[in-house]
């Protein structure tokens, strides 16, 4: 089985063949899964989301545990410090926009992450009280790299939050602007930060393709919401981690 292959060094021949496997694996699934999603055009068919889909029976079927996976494309796991740093483009873009509102804006993103980490957190310890999933679900938010980047520091469950963060990105991509407007939202700015704090890239993607001043909005929130998570995080969630156990 593939497994015996984590039995070896990385250094070993075994062990190299291992890593550039799975590697390969990942990387073709995720580059299928992007053409299929050009080709279709459904907001479902995520490349992501059917990498994952695709690639967890494969593990499972193969014996191979998230740590084993993880340290087998260790060189895939690297890119996601420079794909942060990417964050920075788009902020760039829309500086302008944030230097008219930026009070409206901190102080809105401010208050959305603390109760987004709060409710998240306090849900998951009083239904299942396992402060390692709780902190992963808490963090689900933001965009991949900076949510598991702050799960690990936190001690988290990290193979949780990308999952969580998918499925946060979907339910308000797809759910939020129906739901804004039954609340009678129907302002662009409102409805961009709100989706861009709550389903980041996903949620951005979406609005830009319905408008692109909404999108706009969206892709400044989303990175704001990043920086400011990455800032709150590690100060209100042991507080929450001292309330709840």
């Amino acid at each position: 089985m593939l497994i015996d292959y984590f039995n070896t060094s990385p250094y070993t021949t075994a062990g190299i063949m291992s890593s550039l496997s799975l590697s390969l694996l990942t990387l073709l699934l995720y580059q299928g899964a992007a053409w299929l999603q050009q080709k279709c055009q459904l907001i479902w068919l995520n490349p992501m989301l059917l990498t994952i889909v695709f690639l967890v029976p494969f593990l499972l079927y193969s014996q191979i545990d998230y740590q084993s996976y993880r340290q087998a494309t260790q060189f895939i796991h690297a890119l996601l410090e420079p794909a942060t740093v990417a964050l920075g483009f788009p902020l760039y873009q829309q500086i302008n926009t944030i230097k008219r509102h930026w009070q409206q804006l901190i102080s809105l993103l401010v208050l959305g992450v603390i109760i987004v980490i709060t409710l998240s957190f306090a849900a998951t310890m009083l239904l299942i009280h396992q402060t390692e999933i709780a902190i992963a679900l808490s963090l689900k938010s933001v965009t991949t790299p900076i949510g598991i980047a702050l799960t690990e520091q936190l001690s988290g469950d990290s193979s949780i939050t990308p999952f969580a963060i998918i499925i946060a990105g979907f339910s308000g991509a797809l759910l939020g602007p129906s739901w804004l407007r039954l609340l009678n939202v129907h302002s662009k700015i409102a409805t961009g930060l709100a989706i861009g704090a709550a389903s980041h890239v996903i949620g951005s993607i979406v609005l830009t393709k319905q408008n692109a001043s909404m999108g706009a909005y969206s892709s400044v929130a989303l990175i704001l919401s990043a920086v400011l998570t990455a800032f709150i995080a590690p100060l209100l969630i042991p507080l929450l981690i001292t309330l709840f156990t």
